[in-house]
């Protein structure tokens, strides 16, 4: 799994900073990207990136304010020229099936795979095999969702040494005793994967919150999560503004991290009025709270690797 941020700003766009859009690749787990919002410019933040649109399967948007939904329209007719055919799944609070397709539908635009909208409400918004996608509401100025993204259990790993010391061949049924399947070989000796699997392993979770005042929810949401994606419009100086327009700051958004036992904090949504030298104060105030903080910036990617969250 990988986090890339395609835009980190708050608001409007600057030459620093795109507005909100960060893709969430499972590549190796699913073969496909989710995004998270899709703010003006997204798609011309893609062409800088090795991502290809068609795979992109699944677009979970926190709220309806323009700098998390304006690149939506584009997108989504730039998928459709790139040769995307799969369907694309759209989840949202209510009010967005409603905008885009009158967007398609007053600027003619015909789509070559089916477009599909799931209305997002507390609770499981998306479930497969592997994985499972919870939302809540926050608290901003408009009605606004966090998403906690599971990774469920894992297989445990295959142990070869002792598999093969109860006479299985190399080939596959190796492969079915790491699926979890228990096998019968060629002389009767029936062989357990319970018996050559370790425990399994726990997947990893990301929080990703939308818009938000320091709520309850946003608590919920992050407990224990791996990592917890938080924005961080404001600083201290500037709390009293943050609470007025539905708004976290960085102190906030670390004691959130501290108070729910986050591994890794990314702070993001980050207004234009701070400098390059605000940034690094914030970070650093965040830090003498959550010590596992990252302040990021247009483009910035994490990997998650070995159970640790890497920056590449």
């Amino acid at each position: 799994m990988q986090l890339q941020f395609l835009g980190t700003g708050a608001g409007m766009p600057s030459k620093e900073r795109k507005t909100s859009a960060l893709v969430m690749k499972l590549l190796d787990e699913l073969g496909t990207i989710w995004l998270f919002d899709c703010g003006e410019a997204t798609q011309h933040q893609i062409l800088e990136t090795t991502i290809k649109p068609r795979k992109i399967d699944k677009i979970f948007v926190t709220h309806l304010h323009g700098d998390h939904i304006y690149g939506l329209p584009g997108f989504i007719g730039s998928r459709s020229f790139l040769g995307g055919d799969t369907p694309l799944t759209i989840y949202g609070p209510k009010g967005l099936k409603e905008w885009v397709e009158m967007t398609n539908d007053v600027t003619g635009t015909h789509l070559t795979y089916p477009l599909e909208f799931v209305e997002v409400e507390e609770g499981i918004v998306f479930e497969n095999e592997q994985f499972i996608v919870h939302a809540m509401p926050l608290h901003h100025v408009v009605p606004c969702f966090g998403y906690r993204i599971e990774q469920k259990p894992l297989a445990g790993a295959l142990d070869i040494k002792k598999a093969t010391a109860l006479g299985v061949p190399k080939g596959p049924l190796l492969g079915r005793l790491k699926a979890g399947q228990d096998i019968v070989l060629e002389d009767g000796t029936a062989v357990r994967s319970v018996d050559v699997l370790s425990e399994p392993q726990p997947g990893f979770i990301v929080t990703i919150l939308g818009d938000t005042r320091q709520c309850d929810n946003a608590l919920a949401l992050a407990q224990q999560a791996d990592v917890l994606v938080h924005e961080s419009t404001f600083d201290h100086a500037t709390a009293k503004l943050a609470r007025q327009y539905g708004h976290s700051t960085n102190i906030e958004a670390a004691t959130v991290a501290q108070q729910a036992g986050v591994g890794t904090l990314l702070l993001n949504h980050l207004s234009a009025r701070f400098l390059a030298k605000d940034l690094a104060r914030m970070t650093k105030e965040a830090r003498a709270i959550h010590e596992k903080t990252y302040l990021v910036s247009d483009f910035c990617t994490f990997e998650w690797h070995q159970r640790q969250l890497i920056e590449k």
